[in-house]
């Protein structure tokens, strides 16, 4: 089997390292749009070689689009259009509702499976790329029911070798529930980050006051603009829902530090803790269904 993958940044470096170590595949063809990246990732041992667009097209038996979201609602089309009816197609990208719709319809989308690997680092390019980014995290594919079973169990075989535990939603849920648990802590961090260098100047007292807890919450502030801003523009209405959400949640907790109400503010941070529980049960059940996995 010959996969191709397309842009080696982080995300797609990530998959082809991970895929060429437990031997998913014969061959790992690797394109990128700058021949500095492609050759880096040949360097890294991301892909064993760094080939042409249309001869990924024609060779391959499973292409994966690890390219900015934006790109990929412009790209599906006319890729579907190229490929044979025994290559598959999958994307990676963060969001899915118009990437799915940019495809609707086209002949070939069932050969199409609408992925996203909950996973990631604040850093970019081939040299940010490492095996185990996406171990133990959450896979999704989308619209399950408009892939042709022989591309889904593909798609799927490939994030179970990446060591991620897949689930299925449709893509509006999908954009919906991640504009909460993701897009939204970008935003905070890249706003955060904006707002104190603003208010202080003095560089200096930032990295020298700075402890945990603020380098933890600005550090996808580090994240790449020109990632995240096709991300925010496809899912704009499900992030300004969630935005205008968090803003009354800030204003009302302004609202009891400006009245000194200590005990409505420990009500609410208290509260807030209840996120805890429900992350620990996430994991819990995540482990004990690799878990069963194992045994079966």
């Amino acid at each position: 089997m010959i996969v191709s993958i397309i842009g080696l940044g982080l995300i797609g470096g990530s998959v082809g390292k991970r895929l060429r170590e437990v031997g998913f595949a014969d061959q790992i063809l690797g394109v990128d749009l700058s021949d500095e990246n492609a050759q880096k990732a040949v360097q890294l041992g991301l892909v064993d070689e760094a080939v042409a667009y249309q001869q990924a097209v024609s060779v391959s038996d499973l292409i994966i689009l690890a390219i900015p979201v934006d790109g990929m609602s412009k790209l599906l089309p006319s890729l579907l259009s190229q490929i044979s009816d025994q290559t598959t197609v999958m994307d990676l990208g963060s969001t899915k509702e118009q990437i799915c719709l940019a495809v609707q319809g086209h002949p070939n989308r069932k050969n199409f499976v609408a992925a996203h690997p909950i996973a990631g680092t604040e850093n970019s390019g081939p040299e940010a790329a490492f095996s185990t980014l996406f171990e133990g995290k959450t896979g999704i594919i989308c619209d399950a029911e408009e892939s042709q079973v022989s591309s889904y169990e593909l798609a799927k075989s490939c994030l179970d070798q990446l060591g991620m535990h897949v689930i299925e939603m449709g893509s509006k849920s999908h954009d919906l529930h991640i504009a909460y648990v993701s897009h939204i802590s970008h935003i905070s961090s890249f706003v955060l980050g904006q707002t104190v260098l603003e208010i202080e100047k003095n560089e200096a007292n930032i990295f020298n006051l700075a402890g945990s807890g603020f380098a933890s919450t600005v550090r996808l502030a580090k994240s790449s603009p020109q990632m995240w801003a096709p991300i925010f523009k496809q899912n704009k209405k499900h992030i300004s829902t969630a935005l205008g959400a968090y803003i009354d949640n800030l204003a009302t907790f302004k609202a009891l530090l400006d009245q000194g109400e200590e005990d409505a503010m420990i009500a609410c941070m208290d509260n807030a803790n209840e996120i805890r529980r429900v992350l620990n049960g996430i994991e819990s059940k995540k482990k004990n269904d690799n878990h069963i996995k194992e045994i079966v």
